[in-house]
């Protein structure tokens, strides 16, 4: 058996940080190991701390690899160094966790440490946990959606915060889509900041109908981006800027220019290229904490436009929402690997009405867990024929991420 690497004892800014197994490969294609990754995120330090610094975090780590799923811990470990700051969030669902706080480069190290790949920190700051400070716009294109149309929805995303009096910094996710940062002066709450950025989302599809949508139902939404409004609620998190993404590439999330989004492809920034463009041009979010705006633009608008549709309700009495697609679920499954073998499986039971289907129709949602990822894998059958539709069947996997689960009792 081959002896252990002996942890690398680094010194960051006069902070000593200890990294374990420092010679583990995380990404096996290009060769990046765990030290390589502390590196990237100290070469990019100042960039990765204007988008996650002084705002508390979800640690999303990653003990496994990037091909395992990742686990959610949002309480702080006990033994955390002192350079790491904390701030105790109160959640909608009632319970309240201290979550972690980075303030300099040794904290992004330690986060590294920890397993973590990308930041996940929450819109408002460790002073104001209840005002956040930026609005959020995450373009999220549904499948068979060309890069091409993400670019042509961002611009008119940009169209629409210039009108209202907002200045847009746009990022790609790292993954698929493309984010929009916007700073606002913290002086409304999570309910308002929601409001402002469904009314933004409804505006641009009001404006690029076929192009983008604001249908929160994934079955209502056909081949657009769906502009992700709800990535302003109170508890959500979204990968920050510099975080490296679990793809095989290690792709990173990468802060552009406005005239970079017309040329930019996602998959050009990677660890090894966007350390190269750091050290050439800096980072291009450079100002964005100096263009703090206001929501009253957005939220005028939210009152022109007036109350955004509801789905209608079913008749059993439960209140759930019915949709008015032709839908089926296929399975549940703990993992990604897991549900897209399920779907196989369906497609191959039901190769004739498989081949009819649009790229859109097939739905696999990763849906949060108490701490991890589950996977839900659904059907939307709008473009089979009715006499020609699969009836719902016993699902081909049923994981259940609550089994086990003791909770709290509600104080009386």
């Amino acid at each position: 058996m081959a002896a252990k690497t002996p942890p690398a004892i680094l010194d960051v800014d006069g902070e000593e940080v200890r990294i374990s197994s420092p010679d583990k490969v995380v990404f096996p294609e290009p060769g990046i190991t765990k030290l390589d990754l502390v590196e990237y995120y100290l070469a990019v330090a100042d960039g990765a701390l204007r988008g996650a610094g002084g705002r508390p975090m979800v640690l999303k780590r990653f003990p496994r690899g990037i091909d395992a799923e990742p686990f959610f811990q949002k309480r702080v470990p006990e033994n955390h160094p002192a350079f790491i700051d904390t701030a105790t969030l109160h959640y909608a669902s009632g319970t309240s966790a201290e979550e972690a706080v980075i303030r300099n480069a040794a904290g992004l190290a330690w986060i590294v440490n920890l397993g973590c790949l990308d930041l996940n920190p929450h819109p408002v700051r460790a002073e104001d946990l209840d005002h956040p400070d930026e609005l959020r716009i995450d373009l999220d294109p549904m499948p068979g959606v060309e890069w091409s149309q993400i670019v042509d929805v961002a611009l008119v995303a940009r169209e629409v915060l210039d009108d209202v009096g907002l200045v847009g910094w746009p990022k790609t996710s790292g993954s698929r889509g493309l984010h929009i940062l916007v700073r606002i002066a913290p002086e409304w709450d999570y309910k308002q900041v929601r409001l402002a950025a469904e009314s933004l989302a409804r505006e641009i599809e009001n404006r690029a109908p076929g192009l983008a949508t604001a249908r929160w139902w994934k079955e209502e939404r056909g081949e657009s981006v769906f502009v992700d409004f709800n990535q302003n609620a109170k508890d959500r998190t979204v990968a920050s800027a510099y975080s490296v993404r679990p793809r095989p590439d290690a792709r990173v999330s990468a802060p552009l220019s406005w005239e970079e989004v017309r040329t930019s492809l996602p998959e050009a920034f990677t660890v090894p290229t966007m350390i190269t463009r750091y050290a050439e041009i800096g980072d291009p979010h450079a100002g964005i904490d100096d263009a703090v705006g206001s929501l009253d633009g957005l939220l005028r608008l939210a009152e022109e436009l007036g109350p955004a549709e509801k789905p209608p309700r079913g008749g059993d009495g439960s209140g759930r929402r019915q949709s008015l697609m032709p839908l089926i679920e296929v399975a549940r499954t703990k993992t990604k690997p897991e549900a897209l073998e399920a779907l196989e499986t369906w497609k191959a039971h039901h190769s004739e009405v498989a081949a009819q289907l649009h790229p859109a129709d097939v739905m696999i949602d990763g849906m949060r867990g108490s701490s991890s990822l589950w996977y839900r894998v659904r059907v939307n059958l709008q473009h089979v024929a009715e006499g020609e539709r699969p009836l719902q069947e016993d699902l081909i996997a049923d994981y259940d991420p609550w089994a086990g689960r003791v909770w709290p009792k509600a104080e009386r």
